[in-house]
């Protein structure tokens, strides 16, 4: 028996021509050399604050490493070290131990605490830093109020520890940046398999057992992550630091470069702070190591709550409470009676002007953020090679750049093509533009895009990773082109994305200090410079509605991710 072919199969027919559209686009889609052109030149503008830093520190006016390395760099590399090696232990242990509680245990509040164990990431360690330096100085109102009760005259007569000091960085900085690591442990004890639990509790294990033998190795990548992001979040501060008294490399970089005016030596030591960062990358790297933790069942249950009754649930909910009120209660609710008190003075003192600059600057940071981390996460989709994979995993890596150093790096192209455009006018028509770039707000926006890129990147590539590629190979047999398909399929689908995206970058750069102190426009002031303003004046106070202003933003974006982490629990509907 003979069967006829469809005229929608045979040669010609639209289902033969579909196919032969798709085959097209896969074997173009494998160079596509504009996609590839542009993702390039936007990886070669991020690249070019490294490599001016290193360009700078290789051709400084004066060679200044005798003296850094004799005078500058062994301390101030001793103190960050310690700085870096004390707040990741602590943000370790802190973070760990109470993901564990609020995850495995029933007690008292927990359900609360485990929302509010996130909060102290809403605030800048800087302003911490403000409200602890003003709360517990020999003027402030714990020592005060400790020489009033005791009757204790000068400080000889008592023993208080200076919070103006390593140990004080360490507490501050490790009381805001512990919940990088909650979270990261909490993600990954609320995935693990209750099956693997199960198993060593047969075989004897106590519950504490059974956290060391068996969860805290699965948790190893997440925990390693975490532990990453508090110690390159410590390495880039600055505000904090130098009002603590601590001599980082941050804080060198900025003293040698404003206060010194030494552009070389500057640069010299942020090539040395780079090297830190590349260092923590590869340690983080062999840390996390190629573990890959999945399940070895379809099946997925709920992981068993282990009610802690008595007074021992009262202790675990205690335990939890000490890191969110030294983190978040304690300086919330200083800068809440300063703000209060002194809301008259700060408007008088530029909190209006300084709170529109920052809405814009992260306003249109944001924008432009998020639409470059649309063309790069789009670009391997569309051309499939090497160079754009390559790309996309790489032009995140300005993150890890200390706001110092980025400021140095972005400081030189500017100015380089500030004179190009002088020199090109002056030849070509006889005028002078002077500085068209440097010491404004493009500046500014130029190396927020580069610092939070990877902020986006992230929740847009997360985005697009949900969209079938058989509705790309759809669009493309129905005639659209990659850039059509990108703006009437993609663009819609990935809103929610792109929103989170944009919501995070706003948030994150209406907090950053050392890069904005560095670039700005003079007289430019934004709510993070306007509350470092006072704060260098002893006056906290006064820069309190700004620092408040900074906290509200930051609570937003932190319910959200903790809502989609908390929500993930193996064995959820639809998790």
């Amino acid at each position: 028996m003979s069967v006829t072919p469809s005229s929608e199969t045979e040669p010609g027919g639209p289902l033969s021509v579909a196919r032969r559209v798709i085959e097209a686009w896969r074997l173009r889609s494998a160079s596509a050399p504009g996609w590839t052109m542009c993702v390039g030149v936007v990886l070669a503008v991020i690249a070019l604050p490294v490599a001016a830093v290193l360009y700078i520190a290789a051709t400084p006016a004066d060679n200044d490493w005798p003296h850094l390395l004799q005078s500058v760099l062994p301390h101030a590399l001793q103190q960050t070290l310690l700085l870096a090696f004390g707040t990741g232990l602590v943000s370790l242990i802190v973070g760990t131990s109470t993901a564990w509680l609020v995850t495995m245990y029933r007690f008292p509040g927990r359900s609360l605490l485990d929302r509010l164990l996130v909060l102290p990431l809403a605030i800048p360690t800087y302003i911490v830093a403000y409200c602890y330096a003003d709360l517990l100085d020999y003027a402030g109102p714990v020592q005060t109020e400790l020489r009033s009760l005791f009757g204790w005259a000068t400080p000889r007569d008592y023993w208080f520890p200076p919070v103006r000091s390593l140990g004080g960085a360490v507490f501050v900085m490790s009381a805001v940046l512990y919940p990088y690591v909650y979270l990261s442990a909490r993600a990954s004890f609320v995935q693990q398999s209750v099956c693997a639990l199960e198993v060593a509790r047969t075989l004897g294990r106590s519950p504490m057992g059974t956290f060391w033998s068996v969860a805290l190795p699965l948790s190893r990548p997440a925990l390693a992550a975490g532990v990453a992001l508090v110690l390159m979040e410590t390495l880039s501060d600055l505000g904090a630091v130098q009002h603590l008294g601590v001599e980082t490399l941050s804080a060198s970089i900025y003293t040698t470069w404003l206060q010194r005016s030494n552009l070389g030596g500057a640069a010299q030591i942020a090539t040395v702070a780079l090297g830190l960062i590349l260092l923590l990358l590869a340690v983080e790297r062999i840390a996390r190591g190629d573990a890959k933790v999945h399940h070895t069942t379809g099946r997925y249950r709920a992981i068993p709550f282990q009610d802690i009754e008595g007074w021992r649930g009262y202790v675990a909910a205690a335990l939890c409470s000490l890191p969110f009120v030294a983190g978040f209660i304690v300086p919330f609710l200083r800068l809440v009676d300063f703000a209060i008190g002194h809301a008259s003075v700060a408007i008088e003192g530029g909190f209006l002007s300084a709170a529109w600059n920052s809405v814009f600057l992260a306003t249109t940071a944001a924008a432009a953020t998020v639409a470059l981390g649309l063309l790069i996460s789009y670009a391997p989709r569309v051309a499939r090679n090497r160079f754009t994979r390559f790309a996309a995993r790489s032009a995140g890596l300005g993150y890890a750049l200390p706001g110092t150093v980025l400021a140095i790096g972005v400081l030189m192209p500017v100015a380089a093509l500030d004179n190009g455009i002088d020199a090109l006018f002056r030849s070509t028509f006889g005028i002078s533009t002077g500085l068209i770039l440097s010491g404004t707000v493009a500046a500014l926006v130029y190396a927020y895009v580069i610092r939070f890129l990877a902020v986006s990147l992230g929740g847009i590539e997360a985005g697009l990773e949900r969209i079938s590629p058989n509705l790309d190979a759809a669009a493309r047999a129905l005639g659209e082109t990659a850039t059509t398909a990108l703006w009437r399929i993609h663009l819609p689908l990935l809103v929610p994305a792109l929103g989170a995206a944009g919501l995070l970058v706003f948030v994150d750069a209406l907090k950053e200090l050392p890069a904005t102190l560095l670039l700005r426009p003079f007289n430019f002031e934004t709510l993070a410079t306007h509350v470092y303003a006072f704060a260098a004046l002893e006056q906290i106070e006064s820069g309190a509605l700004g620092a408040l202003t900074i906290v509200m933003a930051g609570l937003v974006p932190l319910v959200v991710l903790h809502h989609a982490i908390a929500g993930g629990r193996a064995g959820r509907s639809g998790s």
